[in-house]
């Protein structure tokens, strides 16, 4: 999936974004240390500095929670780097950010296959 229009679209063209896949273990390693959290997770953000971040996504996680959030892993990966990407602009989980994920999942949809 290209993400390159999406992100210019969200954080900017001069934004430095990069995406990394990790196995669950690092995801819980991620998490535990970040987030106090200990579990492994399908997306986490990071602010690096003002222009640029970074996505940190954990395919085997995102693939068993295909059923619970009923869609293809295509579409959950597009919706997570969504998140993520509104997260590093500063959203946090409100009716705003859900606003702003469905208006850029509604422009992404031919991105999905």
């Amino acid at each position: 999936m290209e993400f390159e229009k999406l992100k210019q679209d969200i954080l900017g063209k001069k934004y430095s974004l990069s995406i990394a896949y990790v196995s669950e273990k690092k995801s819980r390693e991620i998490n535990k240390r970040y987030r106090n959290i200990d579990k492994p997770t399908n997306v986490l953000s990071f602010a690096l500095h003002k222009d640029a971040g970074e996505i940190v996504l954990c395919k085997s996680v995102i693939r068993k929670e295909l059923k619970k959030f009923d869609r293809t892993f295509p579409e959950l990966l597009g919706f997570l780097v969504i998140h993520g990407m509104l997260h590093l602009k500063g959203m946090e989980h409100s009716a705003k950010m859900e606003k702003a994920e469905n208006k850029y999942l509604s422009r992404t949809k031919f991105l999905i296959k």
